[in-house]
């Protein structure tokens, strides 16, 4: 039996599912004539070779292929990055025991005698490092009862479906790759300090080459503390990335066509970890044929994997770590004067845009200090729909719930972009920023992410200068997380500061609004601490200076406050009549959050007033309606009160659900 496999490696985890599937897929072939193809795809560094011998072994113990495998790392016979499959049928025939001057000369001569010594062969072919599927089919032995298994950095689309298993590899989970790592080491300092051990795993990000290079480093540093290590190896591997892969990111980069190239230097430094096909066209400048093309250039280069689009909605895509370090390496090399700064002032102006965009289909047309930003030049914006273009209310619900979705699933971009824009000094940009950001965080409130983004954004107003406007607003949107987080003092530092602005503001309509805006957000600071027949003074006032605007909209918010504050003074009856005036509005004006935060708190006064069978529908209706926003802390709250209207009729059970659901709840968005 010929057994063409390398020792079996010595530490492998994971990858249970892929040999599940490997060995069901065998189990299930009946063609006779043509062998199944097993095929390995995903970036260099993911164990590939490792599970394809793994699992040529398993089929040869099953005892199933008596002929044993053979195996050829294509990589090996390549000529300046090209590969004759003669010389590799060369080399399959010689491992057949076809005497090297009997191989025959001519190509198809050569393919007709590796096809008859077999046509009734049984055995495995393991074929390595396989770039194109047109190089794979020339070597497929002749027979049904034999199994190919082909490993690729990148997907080989041309496979023919049906003869085909993709089995394609993802990043080790990180409990996967700690037990690997810990496999690799066996160093009690993992255990002893889980929250370094921990960094190191992240660090490597799930791929397997980079878990050995950590697992050596803390194998041969012995007296140094974890801390240390893993500072070091951070600097190992941002200088000269992972050992045994380096070389063949590097071999891939220097084929790819110039876009690609260009693409590929760019995309470390996309704000955040992540980026889509559309900030990646933003950012490469391409446009979007160009750059759809480079993507998948480097997803059939094994630099990229595309099959992550499909596991969010907005399609977000990713450099692991050591492969991002890669990138970022050959862009200091590569990258010509300017480059990467024009890429990211295009890509930043571009986020705004669509922030806005979201932020103004999210919730409704407000106040704001920064006007729209233009389109960018070659970069299509994200496709939101504005709902306040269709009539029917399903529709525009739906739509200014995508629209929170993006927001949601780009947050930690938008807070990167931030970062960026003021470390660029793009004042205006930072401001901008923080618009849509407060409209996140008031269905996701208690962020740290937060409370940085809105005092770099007071930062970029003073900074500034010039804008009273930004003063006013910056300073408010700062004041409200922190007293959410118990900062009172602070807050009310930075609503005094914003009231002084208000001295500088002009005339004009906007400028109006913003001191109205100024005098609620004191209010709602005196009501945090509890003074809220204070609070309801200045929302009473608030109101007045949105009547004289006149501001409809900004008359419905301090109606619904000046409710708020009669419930929590007492004063039930006043509280119901301006509530029930509120939530009125807010449903005409199709105002979604302040429908559903108005009405629960309407729904809390109808249950004091005894009215618990009206309460319970407005609960279940704000209830639906933080679920479509995907509010953790508004569906918490609700949960809780539902639990009290049930304990308060008789329901223990049903009141012990709720509270059940209201803590996981508040577990899984950080509001414990």
């Amino acid at each position: 039996m010929r057994l063409e496999l390398p020792p079996e490696p010595v530490y492998f985890v994971n990858r249970d599912d892929e040999r599940e599937r490997a060995v069901r897929a065998v189990t299930e072939w009946r063609s006779r004539a043509r062998p199944l193809v097993l095929s390995l795809s995903g970036p260099v560094g993911l164990g590939k070779t490792e599970l394809a011998g793994l699992l040529a072994r398993t089929l040869i113990e099953s005892r199933s292929f008596p002929e044993g495998v053979l195996s050829v790392d294509l990589d090996d016979l390549r000529v300046d990055g090209v590969l004759d499959p003669g010389d590799v049928l060369s080399q399959l025939l010689t491992s057949l025991d076809v005497a090297p001057d009997q191989v025959q000369a001519p190509y198809a001569a050569r393919r007709r005698q590796y096809w008859n010594r077999t046509s009734e062969a049984t055995l495995v072919l393991l074929l390595d490092n396989a770039r194109y599927a047109s190089e794979v089919v020339p070597l497929l032995p002749a027979s049904g009862d034999s199994v190919v298994i082909v490993t690729s950095h990148g997907p080989l689309h041309d496979l023919e479906a049906g003869a085909a298993v993709d089995l394609a590899l993802p990043p080790l989970e990180e409990r996967a790759a700690a037990e690997l790592l810990e496999l690799i080491a066996r160093d009690h300092r993992l255990s002893a300090d889980p929250v370094t051990a921990r960094a190191v795993v992240r660090l490597c990000d799930g791929l397997p080459a980079a878990l050995h290079v950590a697992g050596r480093w803390v194998r041969a540093h012995r007296l140094r503390p974890l801390s240390r290590i893993l500072a070091d190896l951070r600097a190992e591997l941002d200088e000269k990335g992972v050992s045994g892969v380096e070389h063949i990111w590097d071999t891939a980069y220097a084929d790819l066509s110039r876009p690609a190239a260009l693409l590929y230097r760019l995309l470390p430094h996309h704000p955040g970890e992540t980026f889509t096909l559309h900030s990646a066209t933003a950012l490469s400048g391409l446009g979007p044929d160009a750059c759809e093309d480079a993507l998948e250039e480097l997803d059939r280069a094994g630099l990229l994997d595309l099959r992550l689009l499909s596991l969010t909605e907005a399609g977000q895509l990713r450099l692991p770590g050591p492969q991002r370090g890669h990138a970022l390496r050959r862009s200091r090399r590569d990258a010509a004067e300017g480059e990467v700064a024009e890429a990211q002032v295009r890509l930043l102006r571009w986020f705004v845009r669509q922030a806005q965009l979201a932020d103004r289909f999210a919730a409704g047309r407000r106040l704001t200090v920064v006007d729209l930003f233009d389109p960018v030049p070659g970069a299509p914006d994200v496709p939101l729909e504005d709902p306040a273009t269709v009539a029917d209310a399903a529709v525009r619900a739906e739509r200014a719930e995508r629209a929170a979705r993006w927001l949601a699933e780009e947050r930690h971009v938008l807070f990167g972009c931030s970062r960026l824009a003021h470390g660029r000094g793009m004042d205006t940009e930072v401001v901008a920023l923080s618009e849509p950001v407060w409209t996140h965080a008031l269905d996701h409130p208690h962020q740290s992410e937060v409370i940085e983004l809105f005092r770099r954004t007071v930062d970029s107003a003073v900074r500034h200068g010039g804008n009273a406007g930004w003063l006013v607003r910056t300073r408010c949107q700062l004041a409200r997380p922190l007293w959410e987080a118990g900062e009172l003092d602070e807050a009310e530092t930075q609503l005094d500061a914003a009231l002084s602005a208000c001295r500088l503001l002009e005339d004009s309509e906007r400028d109006r609004k913003l001191a109205a805006s100024a005098v609620e957000h004191r209010g709602m600071l005196k009501g945090a601490r509890g003074e809220w027949s204070a609070a309801l003074a200045d929302f009473t006032a608030s109101r007045d200076l949105h009547r004289a605007i006149p501001n409809p909209y900004g008359v419905l918010l301090q109606t619904y406050r000046m409710g708020e504050a009669n419930a929590k003074a007492g004063d039930l009856e006043a509280a119901h009549a301006l509530l029930r005036e509120a939530y009125a509005g807010f449903v005409a004006e199709n105002r979604e959050r302040l429908i559903g935060r108005s009405g629960f708190t309407l729904a809390g006064v109808l249950h004091r007033l005894g009215r618990t069978t009206e309460a319970r529908e407005l609960y279940e209706q704000s209830l639906a309606r933080a679920d479509r926003r995907r509010s953790g802390f508004d569906r918490a709250r609700v949960h809780d009160a539902l639990a009290e209207l049930d304990t308060a009729e008789g329901n223990p059970a049903d009141a012990e659900e709720h509270r059940t659901a209201a803590r996981a709840l508040r577990r899984r968005n950080g509001l414990v």
